[in-house]
């Protein structure tokens, strides 16, 4: 009786509570990357933005949404519980969406150059983005947490549930670059951006709806705390409130870059310093290699991330004035090519989770597993410096994006599975937390450092297009080169570098790699 009550409470050998989260995480990145492919079109050719202020105001949106999860896990963690956090942001981002969905008036160009934009639609849009923020601060790392509390302390089915629960978020990713991209460049931005936030609807109602098999996980652990009150108010919807204020302030900083800038240094800049101070007064020899080793991976995953980001600025804008998208009597929108990233990771992850397993004793060490993320990374840009060069006078042929693609998929995969789990594994037990955070900061830094990047292939566009196919054409060939030699070199140095991070590891790179 007990072993038949159990398999009702699983679905394909897993809690069904997984697929629960499987289909939120599915549609909230459904929502997150079809608005993200369509906004430095929607800047450039609807606002008529340049590239640099378009590149710029998603570099600093991109780090914010990568910054402010660290502080929603927090309050999550210590106060809502991860299940009411996830409820919250899921409301934000649902608003944040269909605010994005209203468009205003596209700006327009004088003879003499003059553009007249629609200053409160951007105002709109600019206070949709924060709310996107806040919502993806509060949902993105606890949605993964919850995953977490659905097994025990060593379920062996930890590692496929999370895998499965990555297919979730590719799943929702090729979809989203595929739907809301034509939607929004066949009938509107309106349409591509509002389906956007249908996507985010879906997965609000799913999460909702699937609660009771939550079986009281992801619950606060202060239930008490929660309900007592302060100047009248519960501390619960004290917590919503100022949440849902502090889009006030983000509203603000993405429209300020220097600010978000100076931010992400000072932030940088301390934690380097308390991790040097932490390392010397509390830690022994072991401990304090470990983390040494952290950080210098942690580094180099700041240069990977800020050559991968390119994809949703000086890519994006590549393919759609530099490729030659036709096939066979069909053009294929600039954004959907994004898709092949999620395509490729949904083809690809078994093939190097098998292979990783096959080369036993022959498996790259984490060190070296990051060194190849960065020279296939810098041989993507290599692919499209090659393809520029091969296209004459003519648009570049769309397979050396695509191979680009290919080979960032394969740099990604590389890294990003092994990344998370050498935080947890090289981190000192007491600033586990506190280095998790580091690393959502160094990659919210890559994000900004992408957009500066993506600047040096800035195009003087007029109306929203580069007048000048073979300029434009040398711009980008400056860029990618540049993107290519970075990417080859520190892959070089890291490599040269991985013995000796090795031995900082002291034999966890052993359990990283099993």
């Amino acid at each position: 009786m007990t072993n038949i009550s159990a398999n009702k409470e699983e679905f394909f050998g897993h809690p069904k509570a997984l697929f629960i989260l499987f289909f939120t995480e599915m549609w909230e990145r459904f929502s997150f990357y079809g608005m993200k492919a369509l906004l430095i079109f929607y800047l450039t050719r609807y606002h008529l933005f340049t590239d640099v202020n378009g590149n710029l105001l998603i570099g600093s949106y991109a780090a914010l949404v990568y910054a402010v999860p660290v502080i929603g896990g927090f309050i999550a963690d210590r106060y809502l519980g991860f299940r009411k956090a996830i409820v919250f942001g899921g409301i934000m981002l649902v608003l944040g969406h269909l605010g994005m969905a209203y468009e205003g008036n596209a700006a327009t160009q004088s003879v003499t150059g003059e553009i007249t934009r629609d200053d409160v639609a951007l105002q709109i849009f600019y206070f949709s983005l924060s709310l996107i923020i806040v919502g993806v601060g509060f949902l993105k790392a606890n949605i993964s947490s919850l995953v977490g509390e659905l097994y025990e302390v060593g379920d062996k089915r930890r590692d496929s549930g999370f895998t499965l629960f990555y297919m979730g978020i590719n799943l929702g990713s090729f979809l989203a670059t595929l739907i809301c991209v034509w939607l929004g460049e066949k009938y509107g931005w309106s349409y591509g951006f509002g389906a956007a936030g249908v996507g985010m609807f879906f997965g609000l109602l799913t999460f909702i709806s699937g609660r009771k098999l939550l079986k009281g996980k992801g619950e606060s652990k202060v239930p008490e705390l929660l309900e007592k009150k302060s100047f009248g108010l519960k501390i619960e919807w004290i917590i919503y409130a100022v949440s849902v204020l502090s889009a006030l302030v983000f509203w603000q900083m993405v429209q300020r870059h220097e600010v978000v800038s100076y931010s992400l240094m000072i932030a940088g800049a301390a934690s380097f310093v308390y991790i040097i101070y932490y390392s010397i007064t509390q830690l022994d020899k072991k401990a304090r290699e470990q983390l040494i080793a952290l950080t210098i991976l942690i580094v180099f995953t700041v240069i990977f991330w800020a050559l991968f980001e390119q994809a949703y600025t000086s890519l994006n804008l590549f393919a759609d004035r530099i490729l030659d998208r036709d096939f066979f009597g069909h053009t294929i929108s600039a954004g959907q090519f994004l898709s092949f990233n999620a395509l490729f990771i949904i083809l690809l992850a078994p093939v190097f989770a098998w292979l990783w397993v096959k080369l036993g004793k022959y498996n790259p060490n984490t060190a070296v597993k990051f060194s190849m993320a960065l020279l296939l990374v810098g041989l993507g840009f290599g692919s499209l410096v090659l393809g520029i060069s091969l296209s004459g006078l003519g648009k570049v042929a769309m397979i050396w994006l695509i191979l680009t693609y290919f080979l960032h998929t394969c740099g990604e995969l590389c890294l990003s599975p092994v990344g998370l789990s050498a935080v947890t594994k090289l981190s000192p037990s007491k600033i586990v937390g506190f280095m998790m955070g580091v690393w959502f900061l160094a990659t919210a830094s890559s994000e900004f450092i992408a957009s500066i990047l993506a600047n040096i292939a800035s195009v003087d566009t007029s109306n929203g297009t580069a007048p000048d196919l073979n300029l434009a054409k040398q711009s980008y060939l400056v860029l990618f080169e540049y993107l290519f030699y970075t990417g080859i070199g520190f892959g070089i140095v890291l490599f040269a570098l991985s013995p000796v991070i090795k031995k900082l590891m002291h034999g966890v790179d052993k359990e990283l790699n099993n």
